[in-house]
């Protein structure tokens, strides 16, 4: 399970915006060599399913005109910057091989973007799914967590259905099943995913094992809730092995290290044109270490050996998986659910050998073994049809288990703005039932407002302490246009001009309902 999300970041005031560089990094080293490994694993029918999310903010960037042209920008001038390095590393052996890799797999990315996938990488991901291998699946519409939202019962019905009317309006088809954002889940918010047709979610391994009753088979069975949706509880043994730089494979000596980039090792006037036009460095994307070990000093990095490597370790991953599952299944009785959820930014972006450890993985469980077979959720729900019946606990897979990660010292503050700001959008939905031309606009752009300033990504960045300035800005931002589209809306004089300004900057969600709010 793969889990692909990335906040609406979208500054059109500006030329370069440093962190519209969190979708283009994800693009370029995550969603094209993941899509190009489901794509050719579709290609050749090798069978596998592997289930990913991509959440409505992710999509509604990489389907946003402005955001893919300034995509396709970056590819263009990393191309430019491969060119230059396999120039002037041609007499240093070390890196020379590794320059020009850099400059094959570059121009290989920009002309999957622009000539198989014709910039539309939501497209292409939704063709794989048709093609059966990848179960995509929803999301909240901004990434809310639900639990610190379930105040207002409306709050948590908005950031459920309009996720879903956002995965069917660009998959043509209902969301089979949903990532709660982080896990996140509270008693009751499953009759909110029944409302929409959904089937199944995830939690965090405690929310089955405290589930009530206990459940008999633990984590390696999903369990069914009142409201007749099912819960998947992920197993830490194969999680751990894959996230964990300190325990799992992505710690690996021959595999690339992630803080050592020519952004900040070569100087300032050579990579200039690639780094902020302040000339702040950053990231680029060209890395020539491996991580070696716990030591300042960093080895060459040798693709080759890091691919070896990451083949060696799709083996053994799935050498635990046949162990694990035989073990299980002598003990369960029955066959045994073996849930392994990631984020997907892990691979590739984080783990830079991540989307080849995959499809090697893959290939290996379908042709070197006998003993699992990688499904879905609702593969697993049609073959095993009788489940038992629990309710799991308020959970998430924050650390912690619980809340404190989006609710603590850092961001706390925030709450009593999200709270205001349901009731101000409930109170709209209730006296507004009808609403045509300038009025509704604003009504649909209040509550796309309040969704965007619910994401639990501002609270995560305000507790990890990166980029805090920019989290606290954008809650800022988007709780006060909801306030300044309340007040005019009541007062009947709305400002068209900065009403059309707002629609252009916050253009998510073209078909939102403001009634989505009507009060419970």
């Amino acid at each position: 399970m793969l889990h692909a999300h990335l906040p609406f970041v979208r500054h059109p005031e500006h030329e370069e915006f440093l962190e519209e560089d969190w979708l283009y990094e994800a693009v370029i080293e995550t969603y094209l060599p993941l899509l190009e490994v489901f794509d050719r694993i579709a290609d050749e029918r090798i069978p596998c399913r592997v289930t990913l999310t991509l959440t409505p903010t992710l999509v509604a960037m990489l389907r946003d005109e402005l955001l893919i042209s300034r995509c396709a920008r970056r590819l263009d001038r990393l191309c430019e910057l491969a060119d230059k390095e396999v120039h002037r590393t041609r007499n240093e052996p070390a890196f020379a091989g590794t320059a020009r890799f850099y400059r094959d797999r570059l121009y290989r990315a920009r002309s999957l973007f622009h000539d198989r996938y014709h910039r539309d990488l939501a497209g292409a991901f939704g063709r794989v799914q048709e093609a059966g291998c990848l179960e995509i699946v929803g999301c909240g519409a901004t990434h809310g967590f639900l639990p610190l939202l379930q105040l207002h019962p409306e709050a948590v019905r908005a950031q459920v259905s309009v996720g879903a009317q956002e995965y069917r309006r660009v998959f043509g088809r209902d969301p089979v099943g949903i990532w709660l954002p982080e896990c996140g889940f509270y008693p009751g918010v499953e009759r909110f995913l029944a409302d929409e047709r959904i089937r199944y979610f995830f939690v965090d391994t405690h929310g089955i094992l405290d589930a009530t009753p206990r459940p008999r088979f633990g984590a390696y069975a999903p369990v069914v809730t009142p409201g007749g949706v099912a819960a998947f509880g992920r197993d830490p043994e194969s999680s751990l092995q894959v996230w964990s730089a300190e325990h799992g494979y992505p710690g690996d000596p021959l595999y690339r290290e992630f803080y050592r980039d020519i952004g900040y090792d070569l100087p300032l006037d050579y990579v200039r044109p690639y780094v902020q036009p302040t000339g702040e460095r950053k990231n680029v994307g060209f890395k020539y270490h491996r991580i070696t070990g716990k030591t300042p000093h960093k080895e060459p990095y040798d693709p080759g050996a890091a691919r070896e490597r990451a083949a060696a370790h799709a083996g053994n991953f799935m050498f635990n998986r046949e162990r694990q599952i035989e073990h299980l299944r002598g003990v369960m009785g029955r066959p045994p659910v073996v849930v392994a959820p990631y984020d997907a930014e892990l691979f590739g972006h984080w783990w830079f050998e991540g989307p080849e450890f995959l499809d090697f993985f893959v290939r290996k469980a379908a042709f070197d073994q006998s003993v699992f077979r990688l499904s879905s959720a609702s593969d697993v729900l049609r073959a095993l049809p009788e489940h038992q019946l629990a309710t799991p606990p308020f959970c998430s897979w924050g650390a912690g288990g619980y809340a404190e990660v989006w609710l603590n010292g850092t961001n706390d503050w925030i709450y009593r703005h999200l709270h205001k700001g349901a009731e101000l959008m409930i109170g709209l939905a209730r006296d507004y039932p009808e609403a045509s031309g300038v009025t509704r606009r604003a009504l649909n752009q209040a509550a796309r407002e309040l969704l965007l300033a619910q994401s639990s990504d501002w609270a995560f960045i305000m507790k990890t302490g990166t980029m805090v300035d920019y989290a606290v800005r954008r809650t800022k931002e988007h709780v006060l246009r909801l306030h300044r589209l309340h007040d005019q809306i009541r007062r009947g004089a709305l400002d068209e001009g900065w009403l059309a300004h707002v629609e252009g900057r916050d253009n998510v969600f073209p078909e939102i309902d403001w009634r989505v709010y009507r009060p419970a």
